[in-house]
């Protein structure tokens, strides 16, 4: 999954972009309101972590941009700002979360993984597919109650695939979920990633769809 942090505090960020790579999601940091919004225009993000204060542009302005253009992009805002009327309109410009700062670390990746499993349809924290248990807490993949350990992009591929099941993604779509702007990107390592998976979870899982690109079909498909 990849995520847009937008905080304009060095050594917060800097904190919270280790963390966030540390848990396997592709990041870009962005310090500036404007930038930022520019940046949404863009780029398509699958959640948004918001700080308020910024330079050149305010953070709920930036919020209301991306709403007026009917976004859904999730976005948790991270701010300083704790008055309670403050919480009420950043919540009512549009935002899905709000934690004050300092926040508690382990809290904003459980906050960031319930935002992404609501965005993704899903009620349960730890769900299934065919006969793959998948738990994106401790990042555990269980194959036939078999633990299987997979590499942090394999991981990010299957996350991903398993999001959207009859979805075809091409390479280039995933890419720019695994990979952020100061990734080195190997022009096979998407191929790499899904053979790996495929050795791993079976070679059914997911299906190439000739000159389009790859998918994990909805549980009653069969395969093609």
């Amino acid at each position: 999954m990849r995520l847009l942090l937008i905080e304009d505090d060095m050594m917060i960020g800097a904190i919270v972009l280790d963390m966030l790579r540390a848990e396997g999601y592709a990041v870009d940091w962005v310090r500036d309101g404007a930038v930022a919004e520019t940046t949404l225009f863009s780029q398509e993000y699958d959640l948004v972590v918001l700080d308020l204060g910024l330079p050149s542009k305010d953070g709920l302005d930036v919020l209301r941009g991306l709403r007026v253009r009917k976004s859904r992009t999730p976005v948790i805002i991270a701010t300083a700002r704790d008055a309670i009327v403050q919480r009420i309109a950043g919540l009512d410009a549009g935002a899905d979360d709000y934690v004050v700062k300092p926040y508690d670390m382990d809290e904003l990746l459980a906050r960031i993984r319930a935002l992404l499993r609501r965005s993704a349809g899903r009620a349960e924290p730890v769900y299934a597919y065919q006969n793959i248990r998948i738990n994106p807490i401790t990042k555990e993949v269980l194959v036939d109650d078999d633990n299987v350990i997979l590499t942090s992009r394999e991981w990010a591929v299957l996350e991903v695939l398993l999001a959207r099941p009859g979805m075809i993604l091409s390479r280039a779509q995933l890419e720019e979920k695994l990979f952020s702007w100061k990734d080195e990107i190997n022009s096979n390592a998407v191929e790499v990633y899904v053979h790996g998976l495929r050795k791993k979870l079976g070679a059914h899982l997911i299906q190439n769809v000739r000159g389009l690109g790859y998918l994990v079909p909805k549980a009653q498909e069969t395969a093609r």
